[in-house]
């Protein structure tokens, strides 16, 4: 008998293809067959009415730290993910030399929004090189699979120290040894590289990432190391600023070009200069039918902030007399809040003058929106708080601040930074006709007080299938087959005998998501967003089931994943 038999599901097998009843066994952790009427297993799961697909791949993500003291890693694993790709951004913890531990703490910090006190507790830094970070993580079982990429960050701190942290450019003898490392660590089961050449990624102390300016020349030296080693891809961020777009994806492109492995890089519609996606789309898809491997990374929804009491952000967490009170307990600041006094004080304040948020002060109140139950991440241009004060005669700081009061402080207010210029997702949708961009962007692991988009996958699903009727099948496709090929990843991904057995079994009915609260879960009690969802009647890694209607089971089949192509 099989381990596992899933029975009487429509099989939805990743490529594409149009879904089928079918049931599917599973022997030793491998697909074995998929058919109707397969004999009876050790264990059954009856799919009746039920979706059953690959696990999801999410090649954008940031477990770099969680991965090492956490073998649950929610989000990701309670959306359908069975694959996390991380060390994205640039940024991650290795390779590290003693004594420069705070330097990368502090950046993860500042980037990815992941507390200082949470990383230093929750990190030990038995490790130094590369492969030694790649050993304690293998070492470790947990609820999904993980891959690493070499973050620049590190590498560039590694072998160029305060010289890093300045911004210096690298020298040959510098570019040598970056080169060097990353080839070890792709030989050693890295996925590949990553930087970040955006001015938003700083430290809460305001220093840039030690990336930012590195020179193409010392790109290309390190792309030559993925050359060298024939296998992995790159990752980029950048802000397309300098001197133009076009200018700065030629650099990526020689760079990919000159190394021969793949890249790809995050692309959203940005609120000031609203069409240069369209710009950088074409770019992609000039390369592509070139033969040259780059493809864009975007999310199939506006990348919003969650402000809120709750949160570590809100529009008055820079106020001199929000500061003060900020401290207290989430009832203790609502009653606070009330009070006449405090609030005048409050609104009167200069509400950026403290704040350690670098884009407090770019947020406009036509942008925020109440969030509601359940979440609305596409809410119409009428109800942001800006035509909300307008209607009602009132400052917009005044309806921001009764909006956090609702709900005895639960609630958020939910700020769209990118992805929602004109107050529609048809950036997205365009991005989603394109069979050269890839979904994702969905931060899993980061910026645990005031980002919650590691439910991308679901809200995939939910809005552009549920709400929007794209076919569920090319759904599917884009974020199982599409994504683990991308990575490289070419035993998952597809629902095929003799591949891996990843699988999600879904009530498309009740698919839906919850509406995102705190925990304190982190080491220390340090705390984090966490959004759930519905309708996930299993998920299965390896062959054995790790989630069932949304619990955790127990079973840890999770390992790390070291690249191989």
């Amino acid at each position: 008998m099989d381990d596992l038999v899933i029975r009487g599901g429509t099989v939805i097998d990743g490529s594409g293809a149009p879904a089928r009843p079918a049931d599917v066994s599973i022997k030793d952790g491998v697909i074995r067959a998929i058919g109707e009427d397969l004999p009876r297993g050790t264990r059954e799961i009856d799919a009746t009415g039920r979706l059953v697909t690959p696990g999801f791949v999410d090649i954008h993500t940031h477990y770099d730290g969680q991965a090492v003291w956490d073998s649950h890693l929610a989000p990701s694993a309670i959306h359908g993910v069975t694959t996390a790709v991380m060390g994205n951004c640039g940024v991650g913890f290795a390779p590290v030399r003693p004594g420069t531990e705070d330097k990368l703490i502090e950046l993860m910090e500042g980037v990815e929004d992941i507390p200082a006190p949470v990383l230093a507790q929750g990190l030990d830094f038995k490790w130094e090189s590369f492969a030694e970070y790649l050993a304690v993580l293998d070492a470790k079982p947990r609820d999904i699979d993980i891959c690493a990429l070499v973050p620049h960050a590190a590498v560039r701190v590694y072998v160029m120290g305060e010289r890093a942290l300045a911004l210096e450019s690298a020298n040959q003898g510098d570019i040598a040894e970056m080169r060097r490392l990353v080839a070890e660590a792709v030989e050693a089961g890295a996925f590949g590289f990553s930087t970040s050449r955006t001015i938003s990624h700083k430290t809460l102390k305001g220093d840039f990432t030690p990336t930012l300016r590195a020179q193409e020349e010392e790109l290309s030296g390190i792309a030559d190391g993925l050359r060298a080693v024939g296998r992995g891809f790159m990752e980029f961020v950048s802000d397309f600023n300098q001197p133009d777009p076009a200018t700065e994806f030629g650099l990526i492109r020689r760079v990919v070009e000159r190394s021969g492995r793949p890249a790809v890089f995050s692309l959203t519609q940005r609120h000031d200069r609203t069409e240069v996606w369209k710009e950088l789309l074409a770019l992609s898809n000039k390369a592509a039918s070139e033969g040259v491997r780059i493809r864009p990374v975007f999310p199939p929804r506006p990348i919003g902030i969650l402000m809120g009491l709750l949160g570590s952000q809100n529009p008055f967490s820079g106020a001199p007399s929000y500061k003060a009170i900020a401290h207290l307990p989430v009832d203790q600041r609502v009653a606070a809040m009330r009070d006449p006094e405090t609030r005048a004080r409050i609104l009167a304040e200069d509400r950026f003058a403290g704040s350690n948020f670098p884009l407090l002060g770019r947020l406009s109140f036509d942008r925020m929106f109440p969030f509601g139950d359940p979440p609305d991440y596409t809410p119409p241009q009428e109800s942001s708080i800006g035509a909300q004060a307008a209607r009602e005669g009132r400052r917009a700081e005044e309806v921001a601040y009764d909006m956090l009061l609702a709900d005895e402080g639960q609630s958020f207010i939910f700020c769209a930074l990118t992805n929602y210029a004109d107050y529609t997702v048809d950036a997205s949708a365009e991005l989603l006709r394109h069979p050269n961009t890839i979904v994702g962007l969905s931060d899993g692991g980061a910026h645990v007080g005031f980002i919650s988009d590691g439910s991308f996958p679901s809200f995939l699903l939910t809005y552009w299938g549920k709400q929007r009727g794209l076919p569920v099948e090319e759904l599917i496709r884009r974020q199982t087959s599409d994504t683990a090929r991308a990575a490289g990843l070419h035993d998952r991904g597809l629902l095929k005998p003799g591949l891996r057995a990843d699988i999600n079994v879904i009530d498309w009915e009740a698919l839906a998501l919850d509406r995102p609260g705190m925990r304190y879960d982190l080491p220390g009690g340090g705390r984090r967003l966490m959004q759930t969802a519905r309708g996930y009647d299993a998920t299965i890694v390896g062959g054995a089931v790790t989630y069932r209607h949304g619990e955790a089971t127990g079973a840890l089949p999770g390992k790390l994943v070291r690249c191989s192509a």
